[in-house]
């Protein structure tokens, strides 16, 4: 592979070669080599059909819907593509919720003092509390435990009993929508029972009671898991407010102690700060030559981080998203490496011995072969654990500095980050009508929600998500970002300001009025819960317009993992038109593409799209937006 099929961003290419020079396993010769017939893209056409299933004994079994070829328990190509999607998306949802349990844990603790963290948004937690129902009067710390109480009930309320959170926060038309056709949700933990349950061998075999069994789980993950999970962590660490950030792989500097939190949890990341800007651990920072201690934020813990938080010396900036996470170890410049629950690759050890850095596991989830030092993650000891990891990395640093020839010259930039539903609206006065009538009048044409990963698929990293970006700001449309593609966005340079040059005249003429990028840096893929908050406003402020009738879509130009089908599914059960890159492995199950690429929009609203050209996939979704907004009148 060699340069943009590398990587769209010149650094990661960059240290690529050093890589190459050193020996290194990598994931990019990785993808490679699991290409056939001299094509990387290529795959066994069964696996890539999805027509290939290794549940029981009697398989692996192979389906051919041409030839009424089915696996030998009698299920069909159908049901086989279906149920092996099923069981990703309770991969997806299950990771999600226990990242909001997490939160939870940790927001029921500092409540009752026992975290080094304090509550800093009284304003919001009060007024999600109300959202719910909760009582939102007394004491801070008693309104939180109140509805810590409140959601972890929902979490395990039994089948058949609707979710207090879904009835609270869901716009009214898609309730009654859900309801008509069965997949109103009960507790998460209970759809999750019974997604995984009814996936077993010989339970259920209907594509189409799967694909609905896929959409309820997905709209109990959306408000239960990612809406709660994103409104407690804004509660504890802030609400993401504009700010500039310093991205891309510049950031890390061998002269200084780098200690990287990664993953998705951001609970010792934010700790480490906090003790990191205090004199005395720069201080000793100093005491082993180095020039002082930063906290590098990476990957979706990153993004989590530097929504909210500013950047200063210490919260130096943020390097890029998971694909180009052995370009970051390969650096030279990495001391403590801390994995909390997902996003770390299971190379990371060789890594951490060629390139000398400490590689530390802070979930109970997260294991590496041939790692025994841990540091499991506890709400109460947060404080003890991040000087832990903080003395690792200055232990480390004359180790690493003595035997490791650092990458030097990296770039770097700087993305306005921080957007929310919250600091939109303040952008806008204080009320979304400004938005809307942006749109009513024709300066904005829509709306996308770019929540995607990053891939190796058919392009290079990032390189298919930033060409759909730039067509779709080119046409009227602003993007918000999140996930791994929002660490695209900001370093690819789309969430800067001067990204306006790319913007069509309408939204350019915003971008000029309100001082933003054409791309909003919206958070990890965790925030696909907020959009559809967000969703539900827009929908309320242009009078009860069903969500299928907006003229917004939403986008995954590289989607990757378990957490995008669960998002995508949602998409579809909330009504968008979602569009999906590269093609799901269902192409070998006819009725099942049907389903999702045209029959779904007779059932909740949503249709799929999953063209792999980029001005072509941006071209149907304009013509989504364009028909909706005749159908508008606007």
């Amino acid at each position: 592979m060699e340069d943009d099929r590398i990587s769209y961003h010149d650094s990661v290419r960059t240290v690529y070669r050093r890589i190459k020079e050193d020996g290194m396993t990598n994931i990019w010769d990785r993808y490679e080599a699991q290409g056939m017939g001299g094509n990387p893209d290529r795959r066994c056409n069964f696996c890539q059909g999805g027509m290939r299933c290794d549940l029981c004994s009697n398989g692996p079994c192979r389906a051919d819907a041409a030839k009424d070829k089915r696996g030998v328990c009698g299920i069909t190509a159908d049901g086989m593509a279906m149920r092996m999607m099923l069981l990703r998306n309770v991969m997806g949802a299950s990771t999600y919720q226990y990242h909001t349990n997490q939160t939870i844990k940790t927001l029921r603790a500092t409540a009752k003092g026992e975290t080094p963290f304090k509550i800093t948004e009284e304003g919001k937690l009060r007024s999600f509390a109300g959202r719910l129902g909760v009582d939102n009067g007394g004491s801070v710390n008693d309104v939180a435990l109140k509805l810590c109480d409140f959601v972890e009930a929902d979490f395990t309320r039994e089948y058949g009993k609707p979710s207090k959170i879904v009835e609270m926060l869901a716009p009214k038309e898609r309730q009654d929508l859900w309801k008509n056709i069965g997949i109103f949700p009960g507790g998460i933990q209970t759809e999750l029972l019974r997604s995984t349950s009814s996936s077993l061998t010989n339970v259920d075999g209907n594509y189409v009671s799967l694909a609905l069994k896929a959409m309820k789980l997905g709209v109990a993950m959306a408000y239960q898991s990612q809406i709660v999970n994103e409104y407690c962590q804004d509660i504890i660490f802030g609400l993401p407010r504009p700010h500039k950030m310093r991205v891309d792989l510049g950031v890390l500097d061998p002269d200084f102690i780098n200690v990287l939190p990664n993953g998705h949890e951001p609970f010792l990341g934010f700790s480490m700060v906090q003790l990191a800007r205090e004199q005395e651990w720069q201080e000793k920072a100093k005491q082993v030559g180095a020039k002082g201690l930063r906290i590098i934020a990476n990957i979706e813990t990153g993004q989590e981080m530097i929504q909210r938080w500013e950047m200063d010396d210490v919260l130096y900036g943020f390097t890029g998203n998971w694909l180009m996470q052995e370009a970051v170890l390969a650096s030279g410049c990495v001391d403590v490496f801390v994995a909390d629950m997902n996003c770390s690759m299971p190379i990371d050890p060789m890594y951490a011995e060629k390139y000398k850095f400490k590689l530390i596991p802070v979930s109970d989830l997260v294991s590496f072969e041939g790692v025994s030092e841990r540091l499991d993650y506890i709400p109460e000891k947060a404080s003890e654990q991040a000087a832990h990891l903080l003395q690792m990395g200055i232990d480390n640093f004359k180790e690493r500095k003595a035997s490791v020839t650092p990458i030097t010259g990296l770039p770097f930039s700087e993305a306005v980050v921080g957007f929310s539903t919250e600091s939109i609206l303040d952008a806008l006065g204080g009320k979304i009508d400004p938005l809307l009538d942006a749109i009513k009048n024709g300066t904005l044409r829509g709306v996308a929600g770019l929540v995607s990963c990053t891939t190796l698929r058919d392009s290079g990293q990032d390189s298919h998500s930033i060409a759909v970006a730039k067509e779709l700001i080119k046409n009227d449309v602003l993007v918000l970002s999140m996930g791994c593609g929002n660490g695209a966005m900001q370093v690819g340079g789309l969430c800067s300001p001067e990204a306006k040059e790319l913007a069509g005249p309408g939204l350019k003429s915003i971008c000029e009025a309100l001082a933003i990028p054409p791309v909003l840096s919206y958070g990890t893929c965790t925030d696909t819960g907020r959009i559809a908050d967000l969703i539900a406003a827009v929908s309320a402020g242009l009078g009860g317009v069903p969500v299928p009738d907006l003229p917004i879509v939403a986008t995954a130009p590289e989607y990757m993992e378990q957490k995008a089908t669960i998002d995508a599914v949602f998409a579809l059960a909330l009504g968008l038109y979602t569009h999906v890159n590269p093609v799901p492995t269902v192409t070998g199950a006819p009725n099942l593409v049907k389903l999702l690429t045209e029959d779904c929009k007779n059932v909740t609203g949503g249709v799929m799209n999953v063209e792999t050209d980029a001005v072509k996939a941006v071209e149907l979704m304009l013509e989504h937006i364009e028909n909706n907004r005749k159908k508008l009148g606007i």
